[in-house]
């Protein structure tokens, strides 16, 4: 599996993987709860950043300890709802644009060919 990113050695993150897809269980139960439409939910932020690690000692041969650490992580996750798409209504009048001094003098500048 890993040959196709052209590796020799490929690992899966499982375990994270996993615990993602708890967290898009949990977000989808909580929008349902919130009475959203949870077809039409996207996820619209997402980050993942280092926690305060766990310190622990694991005793060695000898009367050593070594540190035994754990690395935790937060996850943020924003899902909100698709916002239908509506088509804006043509004007029928075509207000005319209405130009400061400045920006007539850079048309006409442009226009000029900058001389």
């Amino acid at each position: 599996q890993a040959k196709e990113f052209k590796m020799s050695q490929g690992r899966w993150p499982i375990k994270s993987a996993k615990i993602l897809l708890d967290l898009l269980r949990n977000a989808e139960s909580n929008a349902e709860f919130k009475n959203l439409d949870t077809e039409n939910l996207t996820i619209t932020h997402i980050q993942v950043s280092e926690a305060q690690q766990g310190r622990r000692r694991t005793y060695r041969a000898h009367g050593r300890i070594n540190a035994y650490m754990n690395c935790p992580c937060h996850v943020e996750m924003i899902l909100e709802e698709k916002e239908e798409t509506v088509e804006k209504p043509e004007e029928e009048e075509a207000k005319a644009k209405k130009f400061t001094k400045k920006q007539l003098a850079k048309r006409r500048l442009q226009v000029g060919g900058g001389q």
